[in-house]
């Protein structure tokens, strides 16, 4: 008996797992599915979600080659097999095959678009496989001709000797086998300024707005396809944050930053796509100088509190990253571009100098957001902001003066309290900085708000 073990093969993402088989007079044991101690030796948290045996009655049964649209774990109960995989998805790998005699004391991880065919080599073989996607009638898949000179499977028992089905007679060649396309990215809320800036950052992404797909909708949210995404990036947000305050915006608020996220994070659990989700330092009631990702959720107006529950509904699926921000410039209205158009009118503003914390360009954040993704960082919460220090409205609009020629100051400081004086905003944060360590650790460095300000500006 030999210890579990996985390797490697030639599939990028094919992985043979050799399983310990525990025999004696009665017969032999296995565990041909042990969650915690695969994973820990590299295999993928796949989720299988049904259950397969395909029971080979004679020898020379002769099934494939078929890459479903599901991750599988394949493995024998009993008998011997001859196995083929045929990697067919796009990319410079596409048509490299891997062969391997099967028997019960090993298993095959087998991702998504990777053809897989088998032969038995016993009567009586049974071929059992996890898969993470419920089967249906309905699915197409890319299939490959058995027999294809240019796939050169090595059949041990001649094709015009096995039980081939009809079907897989009829497969195509691989030359005129489509390869399957790598899962996308869907970017929701695509009429944001944080949308257009994740655009850019993912051009092949495909792109949604309120009107294709609302995130409060539950049943559209159901029919969707989110079989073709791996990524889903949700840009869309309530953020009037005084207009949340009124009976019509309290609801729209809670509907779109809090039961939206929820939707999002029960299906991306039952879809296994990586849900991005974005939130803010409001979430916070601004008592601490810094704010760490692990502090505990303080909001204080409407808007706030329906991010803090979006944040609380997006954790609980495991394939997540929350990415909290502040003070988002983009294309688009901003207090950036407001205070620039006054510079440029000869206005002198009243700003508040007493609520403090980064600006964050929407460029910057959609360049964190594809690091996280590319460097394969641990699910959880982020902080992403620009880098450099803590500021005030009031001296973020005295650097655009300058930077517009203006003097700085022509720029009034004005208290939270004289700001609200005659009008009810809602409560906001006086401290919202937050902690970049994090963020940091995982390799990205964040632009300065002071080098970013000046290019924005320029442009």
């Amino acid at each position: 008996m030999s210890e579990l073990s996985v390797e490697t093969t030639a599939i990028p993402g094919m992985i043979v797992l050799r399983l310990p088989v525990h025999h004696d007079s009665r017969g032999w044991f296995k565990e041909s599915w042990q969650r915690e101690k695969m994973l820990a030796l590299g295999l993928p948290d796949f989720g299988p979600v049904q259950q397969n045996i395909s029971f080979n009655e004679r020898r020379g049964v002769t099934r494939g080659i078929h890459a479903e649209p599901w991750d599988k774990l394949v493995s024998l109960a009993t008998g011997r097999g001859f196995g083929a995989w045929v990697d067919l998805r796009e990319g410079p790998q596409f048509g490299t095959l891997v062969t391997i005699e099967l028997d019960p004391s090993m298993a095959v991880f087998v991702p998504r678009g990777v053809g897989n065919s088998y032969q038995a080599l016993e009567d009586g073989t049974a071929y059992s496989y996890l898969v993470n996607d419920h089967w249906s009638a309905n699915r197409r898949y890319v299939a490959v001709d058995l027999g294809d000179p240019a796939v050169g499977v090595p059949w041990p028992i001649p094709l015009a000797e096995a039980d081939v089905s009809d079907k897989d007679r009829q497969n195509p060649r691989l030359s005129h086998a489509s390869p399957v396309p790598p899962p996308g990215v869907l970017i929701l809320g695509s009429g944001g300024q944080l949308a257009r800036a994740l655009s850019q950052v993912f051009p092949e992404a495909r792109t949604t707005g309120v009107r294709d797909l609302d995130i409060t909708d539950r049943d559209a949210l159901e029919a969707w396809n989110w079989h073709d995404y791996d990524v889903v990036i949700n840009a869309a947000a309530w953020t009037d944050v005084d207009g949340a305050e009124s009976l019509s915006g309290r609801q729209q608020a809670w509907q779109t930053n809090a039961q939206g996220p929820a939707h999002l994070a029960r299906l991306a659990t039952k879809h296994r796509f990586t849900l991005v989700h974005y939130s803010t330092d409001y979430v916070f009631d601004g008592a601490q100088d810094d704010h760490t990702e692990d502090e505990p959720l303080s909001p204080l107006g409407v808007y706030a509190q329906s991010k803090a529950a979006g944040d609380l509904a997006v954790v609980t699926t495991p394939r997540h990253l929350l990415l909290r921000t502040s003070w988002l410039v983009g294309e688009g209205k901003n207090f950036v571009a407001t205070m620039s158009a006054l510079a440029r009118r000869g206005i002198s503003p009243q700003v508040v100098d007493d609520q403090h914390g980064r600006l964050t360009f929407s460029l910057e954040l959609a360049r964190a957001t594809k690091h996280l993704l590319d460097v394969s960082a641990p699910y959880g919460t982020y902080n992403v902001t620009n880098a450099g220090p803590v500021m005030s409205w009031a001296e973020v609009a005295r650097q655009v003066f300058a930077l517009c020629g203006r003097d700085p100051g022509d720029v009034v400081p004005i208290s939270t309290e004289q700001y609200a004086s005659g009008r009810s905003p809602a409560p906001r944060p006086r401290r919202g900085g937050l902690h970049l360590a994090k963020l940091r650790r995982t390799g990205f460095e964040p632009e300065s708000a002071a080098t970013a300000l000046e290019r924005y500006l320029s442009t």
